[in-house]
């Protein structure tokens, strides 16, 4: 790609969801959990040779922002940035624009979430690639959507239309942008074959977005300006991030854009979204149990076992558990509540949060 195709990495959070080896100063995407890499060091590991290390910035926030420096101590560290303040995805994404504007105000760029897993790296550069040709011949607004494999609630969906007559085959217009239905519509989106989930991965260049934000969501837009024109950036940043709208990208501005495109992504793709969803990238045991570590189990079926220190586990007599052991905890947690993980957070005491 030339040598104005930049990447946002998104990499804040709360660090709930994998509790307790996520903290609030190390959240999922800062984990190693399927090899010896985080997920944020596989997500800059997979723009190797597509995009060059000084134009991958990295957004984070305060709490995160030293951890994110000690792990990436070979990325340029002027492209690693903390939110001043916590907002949802519109601001960030602002914050990010504005950073590239000021570097390269005729960029394309690509957003991209810190905390999935994709394992097929030609793939992906390769659907990045069509994303950007498309976003720069023709100023459409690209997102990458997910073929859906369930109903699943937890996700967004986007609504594709028709085919779209453009430079690279295989992009549809996007009609609408839905949010986390119940099962039942869920279940209507899949059998009709015309939704993708929504996995937050968008390409677009620097004008386009810039023009589409001034539209429709204009507080953004002068916050980008007022970053790109500024003698002291960082001091716009300071003062003017905190006051920004907290919407998400989709509500700000992908719902309302004159034209956005989608295209099937061509590579695999997991969120990982809680202790469940990693099962079965851990060793497979009898009986349906999943471990990263030794486990002798007596009458004991369908669990989930992680253990940082990799401890041997004994389990007797226990279904459908899900069984993590860090360092100063442990969290037992029957497998169908690990939603509610996320709710205990907040109630422990603050030096396990």
């Amino acid at each position: 790609m030339s040598n104005n195709f930049y990447a946002l990495v998104l990499a804040g959070g709360s660090g709930t969801r994998f509790w307790p080896l996520s903290r609030r100063e190390r959240p999922k995407q800062l984990l190693a959990l399927f090899n010896e890499n985080t997920l944020l060091e596989e997500t800059i590991l997979r723009l190797s040779g597509l995009i060059p290390p000084e134009n991958i910035l990295i957004l984070t926030n305060q709490e995160q922002e030293d951890a994110v420096r000690k792990l990436l101590p070979q990325h340029p560290q002027k492209n690693i940035f903390a939110e001043p303040a916590r907002k949802d995805t519109a601001a960030a994404i602002a914050l990010g624009v504005g950073l590239i504007a000021a570097r390269d105000s005729d960029a394309t760029m690509v957003v991209l979430p810190a905390d999935h897993l994709i394992k097929d790296k030609i793939s992906f550069q390769a659907d990045l690639r069509a994303g950007a040709t498309v976003a720069t011949k023709t100023g459409d607004l690209v997102t990458i959507g997910i073929t859906p494999t369930w109903a699943c609630p937890g996700y967004g969906y986007i609504e594709r239309g028709k085919k779209v007559d453009g430079p690279v085959p295989d992009f549809f217009e996007v009609v609408r942008f839905r949010e986390k239905p119940d099962t039942d519509l869920a279940e209507t989106f899949v059998k009709s074959g015309n939704f993708f989930w929504n996995a937050g991965i968008f390409i677009w260049s620097v004008k386009a977005i810039l023009a589409e934000l001034n539209r429709h969501a204009p507080a953004l837009g002068e916050f980008i300006s007022a970053i790109r024109h500024s003698s002291d950036p960082t001091r716009v940043i300071q003062d003017r991030f905190p006051t920004l709208p907290k919407i998400s990208v989709d509500y700000a501005v992908m719902e309302k854009a004159s034209r956005v495109v989608v295209k099937a992504a061509s590579f695999d793709w997991d969120d990982v979204g809680s202790w469940t969803s990693i099962a079965k990238y851990l060793e497979q045991l009898p009986n349906g149990n999943a471990s990263n570590t030794a486990v002798t189990s007596e009458g004991s079926n369908n669990n989930i076992v992680f253990s940082e220190q990799k401890i041997h586990l004994a389990l007797v007599g226990v279904n459908d558990l899900i069984v993590v052991q860090t360092q100063d905890s442990i969290l037992v947690c029957h497998r169908h509540d690990v939603e509610r993980v996320k709710n205990l957070v907040g109630t422990l005491p603050e030096q396990f949060q």
